[in-house]
């Protein structure tokens, strides 16, 4: 009888330890709930911001919104890696949000370059330094939560998106500083502003790729 339950005890035991599939579940709800919270707080951010870009037309403000929004957009393949449960697919959306990094410099910097051959100096200062300080706090917001996560559950796409937003966070200062010294009658720093932006992102983006890579070997 004893035996008997031994073997009923060993046949639970083993019924609760092949159910691999829980820690597994319970790993996806924790990288989708990351990904919706750090979304919910860069879609306000980025809403504010594009309100503010319409009366400023501030290419430093631009590159910010741009990167605000490349960050909805790489929510996008991490949450469906999440969906999907599979390490590979985290992996290759890691490589998605080191993509969407690296265009949305290149987007800044041609913008700016643009604003450099045509030299325009932003209007509505105060509001141009709101935003900035709008975009930082956010930013920094969402790089936290992806970062912690990512670490948690070692995920290379969340810990690469967690340097996008924070790479966004120094987009933002760009930003302050712009109206800052615009409000000193240099208005060309703006898009000099923009160009500083895009070579600290394109940074970001080789330090994400390695991020990316060296977890893709690892696992």
């Amino acid at each position: 009888m004893s035996h008997h339950a031994q073997a009923l005890g060993g046949e639970h035991a083993h019924g609760h330890s092949h159910g691999l599939i829980d820690p597994s579940i319970k790993r996806s709800r924790a990288g989708l709930r990351a990904v919706g919270i750090s979304l919910a707080v860069l879609g306000a951010a980025a809403a504010v911001q594009a309100a503010i870009f319409v009366a400023t037309d501030s290419i430093a403000l631009l590159a910010d919104l741009i990167h605000n929004l490349g960050d909805a957009l790489t929510a996008v393949p991490v949450g469906i890696a999440f969906l999907l449960r599979s390490q590979h697919a985290e992996r290759i959306a890691g490589l998605f949000v080191v993509g969407a990094i690296f265009f949305s410099a290149l987007v800044a910097g041609y913008e700016s370059v643009l604003r450099l051959i045509d030299p325009r100096a932003p209007d509505h200062l105060g509001a141009l330094a709101a935003a900035g300080v709008v975009g930082f706090a956010a930013n920094w917001v969402a790089a936290a939560v992806r970062t912690r996560a990512g670490r948690r559950l070692e995920s290379a796409a969340l810990i690469a998106d967690g340097d996008h937003a924070r790479a966004d966070a120094y987009v933002s200062l760009g930003v302050l500083a712009s109206a800052a010294v615009v409000a000193l009658g240099l208005g060309i720093a703006d898009p000099l502003i923009g160009l500083a932006i895009t070579l600290i992102i394109l940074r970001i983006t080789w330090q994400s790729w390695g991020t990316v890579r060296g977890r893709g070997h690892a696992h």
